[in-house]
């Protein structure tokens, strides 16, 4: 090649490498910008959401009629009122998968409530009465713990709680901890039950009946936020189909704020399928757009985490940090919505 043809792609790639650069920087110092104007709260502590998750579980499986159940609601009810003005629950019975009667308790806080525009965030509260899905057969009557799937939404909303009560939010803001969301049909009852084509009316059953009786006749927010196996270790959080049919530019503000704070690789762009949960039946019942922030992963097998439904979903296998993530991502968004 002659001189002159070397010094031309010396000269090229030098260009490429600091337009590169440039861009690189230019990116980086508008993420920082972002989140610089973002609006500032009081720090999201991941050992607090960890000490409301273990007091949780501490009072065993909190299943539909049990002693546990009742416990854990009234601590659940005594720890909001010390944040929030305004503390209600909503009792209500309905039916299990085989007829059965169950008691629910729907614990709902309220947030600055002079202001009519408002957020709804949720979580389910309540754990499974059955291990279907553990290995061991034996155990797939047993209730489980539920430190990941229930306990860990509802620390997550309960340490925003606590930060709520430091600083209100500009816009209004309701907590609703549903009860009765995990009792479903067991797989193993499935067949002899003839379950499949109604199956998702046997879950979540608390959300269904607060979408038919709000605490507030003609409850309406701006959009809602639940919270579902948030606890896990590495979590990954996808576009669940569900909310990005019924609200997908809520579940964009979210994942961009996620973006903006770094957590781009835990909150991805990848879709999933539709999930039962109480988003479906907030949006189907109420109209309110709601998405679900919700673990998800192929590589599990059966896409939840690798202790869903099973004996081992305790406090060894729940992080702190991972719950820090998604409240540092909820507190942003809630803090920054515009009224």
């Amino acid at each position: 090649m002659p001189q002159a043809g070397i010094w031309f792609l010396v000269m090229t790639l030098f260009c490429l490498t600091f337009y590169a650069c440039s861009r690189q920087i230019t990116s980086k110092n508008s993420v920082n910008n972002r989140e610089e104007t973002m609006v500032k709260h009081p720090p999201f502590e991941a050992d607090s959401a960890m000490k409301f998750a273990i007091k949780q579980v501490s009072f065993g499986p909190r299943i539909p009629n049990s002693e546990a159940q009742k416990k854990c609601a009234d601590y659940l009810k005594k720890q909001l009122e010390a944040y929030a003005p305004l503390v209600q629950i909503q009792e209500f019975t309905a039916s299990r998968w085989d007829g059965v009667r169950l008691k629910g308790y729907n614990i709902i806080a309220s947030f600055n409530l002079d202001q009519p525009e408002r957020i709804l965030l949720a979580a389910h509260w309540d754990s499974r009465p059955y291990a279907d899905n553990d290995p061991n057969p034996d155990n797939h009557k047993k209730p489980i713990d539920g430190a990941n799937d229930g306990a860990s939404g509802v620390a997550v909303l309960m340490e925003a709680a606590r930060v709520f009560y430091q600083k209100n939010p500009a816009i209004g803001v309701d907590i609703i901890f549903f009860d009765l969301e995990d009792s479903g049909c067991p797989s193993w009852a499935k067949e002899s039950q003839n379950q499949d084509s109604q199956e998702e009316y046997t879950w979540c059953l608390g959300s269904q009946y607060w979408a038919e009786n709000p605490h507030i006749p003609a409850y309406n927010a701006k959009y809602g936020i639940l919270l579902d196996m948030v606890g896990v270790f590495n979590p990954y959080f996808t576009k669940e189909a569900t909310s990005m049919y019924y609200a997908s530019d809520i579940m964009n503000k979210v994942w961009n704020t996620a973006s903006i704070l770094g957590y781009g690789s835990v909150f991805s762009d990848q879709r999933s399928g539709g999930m039962i949960d109480d988003h479906l039946f907030i949006n189907k019942i109420t109209g309110i757009p709601m998405i679900d922030i919700i673990h998800y992963q192929d590589s599990d097998g059966h896409g939840f985490f690798k202790h869903w439904h099973t004996v081992n979903d305790n406090l060894e296998n729940l992080s702190p940090q991972s719950m820090k993530i998604v409240g540092e991502v909820i507190l942003n968004t809630i803090y920054n919505e515009k009224i």
